[in-house]
This record gives C-alpha cells, structure tokens and sequence, in this order.
C-alpha cells in the first residue's frame, strides 16, 4: 500500500520522504544518487528539502541518496557492490544488496503508481549525437514518442542556461535493463532519467538539477507553476 506522509527509512542511511499536498493532484517521485560518482542530483535534492520544498498538489516522493554506499565511495557502484541501476526488478531473497534494494523499490512504485519517475544522473561526456553513447546535458527517454513534458521542460531549461555548452537535448536511448525501463514497463509512468554535464563546476550542475525538478514537477501538476520554495 502507499506510504503515509513523512520520512520512512529502507536502510539506516537510505531516506525517503513522503509529501502530500492538501489538494488532489498526481505523484511524482524524484530520486538521485543511484550511481554514488554523481553528486549534483542528491545536493540539489537535499538542498531542495533543506528549503522547504513541497508539493502544492498531490504527492511528492522524494529520495535524494537511491545508494548510500556508493555514494559515500563516490563511486557508481559500492566498493565490491553491483551496479544498482541494472538490478531491477530485483529480487527480495538475493545475496546481493542491491538486488534486494531493487525489489523493494520496485514494490514501492507498483503500490504508489507515480505519474512520474526521474533519476538525476551525471555524465563525463557532453551529448554529441554522433558519439554513442554520450548523454550530458540530455533528458533522456525510452519511448516512443517523446514525452510532451521533456519538450516544454527543455524550452524552459533552455532559456535559463544560455552559457557555452550548457544548452540540453532531448536523447532517445531505451536500455531494457536500466531501473527506469523497467519501472516504465511495470507502471505505465513517465520515466527520465536527467543528465548534466560533468565538465560544468559542481555549483552550476547542481543549479541545473534543482531547475529541472522545478520545472518537471510543475508540469507534472504537483507543484503549482513557478511556486516559492
């Protein structure tokens, strides 16, 4: 069943935090940090929650660090770990436990059904589309059609990051394995994954992370557009 508002704990480090807003409205729920190397997602998250940030309609999942052990390595993947982001859909009864998170997470997203899920990413390679793969600077999808939020998000990203190199692109790139595809195929959800760019100081990234949750969230209806944090 869905989670009550609040902070509910998967592991001793691993938060996630239930928002609900007085009025209806769909779910959306955000998270970082699934690769443990890319930073800028979980500090605009935490910095996000540190401000007050809340929904203004319906629900808001927020989840700033998906794998406190890589994180804390500052790896992709947790010293002697799995890569958490290909595990799903996980399996409850695995040795490993990023296995097992996955199930987990997975029976989190069948029960909540979210309008949208996205995962801050980062890359070391800036988006050129004749580079494969390469994916700063990109919201990426895996269906087809593209998603008329990634559009209307990018036009708003796009006029606020004018800087050389800054500009993002929209990347069709399914990968059946990644935890998005498969959150996608079990859910019926919108699912991005948001990627900046590495090359960008830390500052800046994280000024990119923080408006593509704005604007995802108020297109999505669950925050009231251009709403105060």
């Amino acid at each position: 069943m869905p989670l009550s508002p609040g902070t509910h704990w998967f592991s001793p480090t691993l938060p996630l935090h239930v928002f609900d807003a007085e009025r209806p409205g769909p779910t959306a729920l955000i998270q970082a940090g699934i690769h443990g190397d890319e930073v800028a997602g979980v500090h605009a998250l935490q910095e996000l929650l540190e401000e007050g940030f809340r929904p203004t309609h319906g629900r808001l999942i927020v989840v700033p660090v998906m794998n406190p052990p890589a994180y804390r390595a500052r790896r992709r993947m947790a010293p002697g770990g799995l890569d958490l982001n290909r595990c799903f859909p996980g399996d409850a009864d695995s040795p490993e436990r990023e296995r097992r998170l996955a199930r987990r997470f997975m029976d989190l997203v069948i029960d909540e059904r979210p309008a949208l899920m996205a995962t801050l990413h980062e890359s070391m390679k800036r988006y050129d589309p004749k580079v494969v793969p390469s994916f700063g600077q990109t919201i990426v999808y895996g269906v087809d059609p593209m998603p008329e939020i990634v559009g209307r998000v990018l036009e708003r990203l796009n006029e606020r990051f004018t800087e050389p190199g800054e500009h993002f692109d929209p990347q069709h790139y399914p990968v059946a394995t990644s935890s998005t595809e498969v959150i996608v195929d079990a859910t019926g959800c919108i699912g991005l994954c948001i990627e900046t760019w590495m090359g960008f100081e830390e500052a800046r990234r994280i000024e990119m992370q923080r408006a593509v949750v704005e604007y995802l969230l108020d297109d999505i209806g669950v925050r009231e557009l251009d709403a105060g944090v």
